[in-house]
């Protein structure tokens, strides 16, 4: 099987190439990527932990989802995807805020990622893939904030520099209105 590849940008996120994503990692090159947060009706963030195995992060609590856009994929085809994939359910999604972030992993391996957020609503259980969630739990966003500060090193390097971005942008915006 070929490796994924991701989409190469310039900071206006216009595709600018394609490579392997591990080449892309290795040489911390800007790509495209998204993160999903799913919320439930009691404005609850559905985490998941990653699966023990992955390549970096193994164990770690993160956003609902998390990955790449293929080529010729929209934002919001590429968060159902996936969501499908890693969650087991898709909801509708509507894209938020994005912004460019880097971080360095103790493996050599870098995410420079130009992350487009998406949110949506779910009040279920997923049926979580095994071969790459080991857990998940719902979670107040003011209980993650807290248990970040307490906490960090139960967290991903990108949900908590995407949570503190993100976290600013869902306090100003009404939510509740977009159901």
């Amino acid at each position: 099987m070929e490796e994924e590849r991701v989409i190469l940008v310039n900071e206006n996120d216009e595709q600018i190439g394609t490579m392997p994503k591990m080449e892309a990692h290795e040489k911390a090159l800007l790509h495209r990527a998204f993160s999903v947060f799913i919320f439930n009706n009691n404005n609850e963030l559905m985490l998941q932990q990653r699966a023990a195995h992955k390549y970096h992060s193994p164990l770690l609590w993160t956003n609902t989802c998390c990955s790449h856009q293929r080529a010729g994929e929209t934002n919001i085809e590429a968060g159902k995807r996936r969501l499908q994939e890693e969650m087991g359910f898709v909801v509708d999604l509507q894209e938020s805020i994005s912004f460019i972030y880097k971080a360095p992993f103790d493996n050599g391996l870098t995410e420079h990622e130009l992350d487009h957020i998406l949110i949506g609503k779910y009040n279920d259980e997923p049926i979580i893939n095994k071969e790459e969630v080991a857990n998940w739990k719902w979670m107040p966003i003011e209980a993650i904030k807290d248990d970040m500060l307490v906490r960090p090193e139960l967290y991903t390097i990108w949900f908590k520099i995407i949570f503190e971005k993100f976290y600013q942008h869902i306090n100003i915006q009404d939510y509740e209105g977009n159901r």
